[in-house]
């Protein structure tokens, strides 16, 4: 793939365009960005087109010496035992957003929005969404929540003016070293 074409899907995935309708969606109130690092599994999304057929999907932070955030994002692609998939993109925090919102950069100069919406009290589980409502992730630091707790997240995601017809709850296999919870 020719480097314009790799830039215009890119500009496509992230929906760049200056013309889109966006919705204001809320912000956590704070993110305490130490607890917010570690280990999150993605448990349903509206997903890209890079991750639309992934299974244990997991996405990790680690706080940098310069405020930036390494990402870890990986996947086994089209089923729980396909080609694992590894993407290192790094977060931006926003000053002046109580560290709720990022710039999430994949490729040098783009920062798609990354908007954590919500995080439960003992940050145990969030959402990230994005103003243009084409992408959400409910994530947790387990890779299953029992139904009460998905339900109730997947109604903050529909009050946030998501189509829920476009939700895909993601596959997890569960390894002996994803039964602690963070790290």
């Amino acid at each position: 793939m020719s480097c314009k074409t790799w830039f215009a899907t890119l500009m496509s995935v992230f929906g760049l365009s200056a013309c889109a309708t966006q919705t204001a969606l809320p912000l956590a109130d704070q993110v305490d960005i130490d607890r917010f690092m570690g280990r999150w599994y993605v448990i349903a999304h509206i997903p890209t087109w890079v991750e639309k057929d992934s299974y244990n999907a997991i996405e990790t932070y680690t706080l940098n010496p310069d405020g930036t955030i390494a990402t870890t994002f990986t996947f086994n692609e089209g089923g729980m035992h396909g080609p694992m998939k590894v993407y290192h993109p790094t977060g931006f925090v926003v000053e002046g957003t109580d560290n709720a919102l990022w710039g999430m950069q994949f490729v040098w100069p783009i920062k798609a929005q990354y908007k954590i919406s919500y995080v439960a009290e003992d940050y145990s589980s969030t959402i990230v969404t994005r103003d243009k409502l084409d992408y959400v992730w409910i994530m947790a630091r387990t890779p299953s929540l029992d139904d009460e707790d998905y339900q109730r997240l997947r109604s903050l995601v529909e009050s946030y003016g998501y189509d829920l017809s476009k939700l895909r709850r993601v596959p997890h296999l569960v390894r002996q070293q994803d039964k602690s919870p963070g790290s």
